[in-house]
């Protein structure tokens, strides 16, 4: 069952306290009753506030643990105030828009809160696009000096979309940094990402052929040499290509760094996808149920394959 709130004020009356921002989420979590991680037993003792004991394995186990809530010293009265900011704000909230509106002490706490909320936005278990689907890559931030074709290796982040058919319009959208447009790199995309018998809209490069063979149609449209009709011949991917750069422009400044990049595709396909969505109180539901399902990432594995923690200011 769908329970949130429909508007800020139901929001801010409704979860103004520790009890009822807990409560919410083990109803999100354990919606048919308390389940141990350990021995999935059914049955429970609280020992304090939040802090169950199973009678059959004697683990003590809450609602946080295991979650992208895990170990964390704020108030979940705050979190849920993030989430709800986060997911009400139309283009996104930046870092540092964040730890104005919550009045966070540092700008290392917003960063670390956002980046929790964007490996929740998307599911593990979602459903494939399937249709009519076209494909594409783009450059993130734009060719390198010199490129011919879009494809050549540049310091710049090559990003594949897939975007579903809606009639004319957009469906539903898929996205994924590549290291390279090779079919190594494009087939293990399609084929997580797309039902196998959907027809795939592409253009002639040769990092698409072999499709057909793994359960898929595929209609070419020839770009080569036709560079400024390419956003004529696969409107749905330039389209979406478009928004997303316009977007980490936007509310990013463009200062994503590359090793980060997967995280704002997942923020920007969970928006993407709900764009025609009239509550913004279901993403807020959305959301939370998909942060209780994901484990925690410290701070510290975060920024493991930063270059240098200096340069989180500029992710």
């Amino acid at each position: 069952m769908e329970d949130y709130p429909h508007t800020i004020e139901e929001f801010e009356s409704r979860f103004s306290s520790e009890p009822a921002c807990r409560a919410y989420l083990e109803a999100i979590r354990w919606p048919d009753g308390f389940r141990c991680r350990a021995c999935r037993g059914e049955a429970a003792t609280m020992v304090r506030a939040g802090l169950y004991q199973c009678r059959s394995c004697r683990s003590q186990t809450s609602v946080t643990a295991g979650t992208i809530f895990q170990d964390t010293r704020k108030p979940l009265v705050m979190w849920f105030r993030a989430m709800w900011y986060v997911t009400s704000q139309k283009n996104g909230a930046s870092a540092l828009g964040l730890q104005r509106v919550l009045g966070l002490g540092s700008y290392e706490t917003a960063w670390t809160w956002l980046h929790k909320l964007r490996r929740a936005m998307v599911r593990p278990d979602r459903d494939r696009l399937h249709g009519w689907i076209e494909v594409d890559e783009t450059f993130i931030g734009g060719l390198a000096e010199g490129a011919v074709g879009g494809r050549q290796k540049t310091n710049k982040a090559l990003v594949v979309i897939a975007a579903q058919a809606d009639g004319p319009a957009i469906g539903r959208i898929r996205m994924r940094m590549i290291a390279d447009a090779s079919a190594d790199s494009l087939h293990p995309f399609v084929i997580d990402c797309i039902e196998p018998g959907s027809t795939l809209h592409t253009d002639g490069w040769q990092g698409y052929a072999g499709l057909e063979k793994k359960g898929f149609e595929r209609e070419i449209s020839i770009t080569r040499g036709r560079r400024k009709d390419a956003s004529k011949l696969l409107p749905r991917v330039h389209r979406v290509a478009s928004l997303l750069k316009r977007w980490l422009l936007g509310t990013h400044q463009g200062a994503v760094a590359p090793w980060q990049l997967p995280y704002y595709l997942d923020e920007f396909t969970f928006r993407f996808n709900r764009r025609t969505s009239k509550s913004r109180g279901k993403l807020f539901f959305r959301l939370t149920q998909q942060a209780v399902n994901t484990p925690p990432a410290p701070y510290k594995a975060m920024i493991t394959v930063c270059p240098s923690p200096q340069a989180i200011g500029a992710c």
